[in-house]
């Protein structure tokens, strides 16, 4: 019974968007400065935003962190951090229809334009070859840019990425009046109750709320059916452009951080009940994954789901730490 009380109480705390951050996120101040890149793309000039962390002491190598779908650059604040005290440069972009990204009024998306837009980023700090850590669907960009720009991609890591399987083999394939009705239909009780279902397998902590937060806020503007759109047409994007084909393709060192409680499948509501049950089985995909991937090493974190390095910091980070250093990947199995 004090358990029931207390996830009440939790979900009472977490319905309602309290907000509005603006479309851009101008009033959210995130970790560290926020920069701008400008791209000229699809005939138009969108603004990306980005955060340079500067080590005080460099090692000479360079992280760029990818961010899921529904987060932004700022959740990466406490890796970015422990990345740039062992010496590393940390990039950290939003990409163009996220966070204090634009979000344009029409555009075509794909994981290839993403790709492109990550390395003029790049370009335009003067930084030849990175690490890549991508997490949710940021994994599967990360994947993507790894299999297009394989000369510049030191390692690349996966953190509980989509895209271990192909969605379309289990679902119809839905129109993007669809995913747009998803989205518009968004509000703070539906984005926690999908979180908490999903990501986190009903087990709530308070610092899961600032990401519930922020898209929340999003649902308050006038503008919002711009944001909605844009989210929309990302989550078309994600489902019919898979990855998980190729990555006997990827040729660098790999490692996969699975937490082994994560169900995220993009349109489970879609399929049957007996389907739904298969989709989104971490373990099972990561162990999958690990096998595809020719010089792969796979962390399984027990009782974790989605957000390794929200949830389960110190496993996530060590982990980390020893792949990039060259330690023994004994230590990470």
């Amino acid at each position: 019974m004090r358990h029931f009380l207390v996830l009440v109480f939790l979900a009472v705390t977490s319905l309602h968007a309290l907000e509005y951050y603006g479309k851009n996120l101008e009033g959210y101040t995130y970790p560290f400065e926020v920069k701008r890149y400008n791209l000229n793309i699809q005939n138009q000039t969108l603004s990306m935003a980005y955060m340079d962390v500067v080590p005080e002491h460099p090692n000479g190598h360079v992280v760029v962190l990818l961010h899921g779908k529904n987060f932004t650059g700022a959740y990466w604040e406490r890796t970015a951090k422990v990345l740039a005290s062992e010496g590393y440069r940390v990039i950290i972009p939003d990409q163009i229809g996220f966070g204090k990204s634009s979000k344009p009024e029409h555009f075509q998306y794909s994981f290839q334009m993403f790709a492109y837009n990550t390395a003029a980023l790049m370009d335009h700090l003067k930084i030849t070859k990175s690490h890549i850590i991508g997490h949710s669907m940021g994994g599967m960009l990360a994947v993507r840019y790894a299999l297009m720009f394989p000369e510049r991609v030191e390692k690349l890591i996966l953190e509980n990425p989509i895209g271990l399987e192909d969605w379309q083999r289990f679902i119809p394939n839905p129109s993007l009046d669809y995913w747009y009705g998803q989205e518009l239909n968004k509000n703070a009780q539906a984005i926690y109750r999908y979180e908490l279902e999903s990501y986190y397998d009903n087990h709530w902590k308070a610092e899961y709320q600032p990401w519930v937060d922020i898209l929340a806020s999003f649902t308050l503007g006038a503008d919002y059916p711009n944001v909605a759109w844009n989210q929309a047409l990302i989550s078309e994007m994600i489902v019919t452009q898979p990855v998980c084909y190729q990555f006997d393709q990827l040729k660098m060192p790999v490692l996969l951080i699975i937490g082994q409680r994560d169900r995220t499948a993009l349109g489970k509501p879609l399929a049957s009940e007996t389907v739904r049950k298969e989709m989104g089985n971490y373990p099972v995909l990561g162990r999958n994954a690990a096998k595809m991937i020719p010089n792969a090493t796979l962390v399984e974190l027990p009782g974790i789901g989605h957000l390794p390095h929200i949830e389960a910091f110190e496993p996530y980070i060590k982990s980390v730490n020893v792949f990039l250093s060259d330690g023994k990947l004994s230590e990470l199995k």
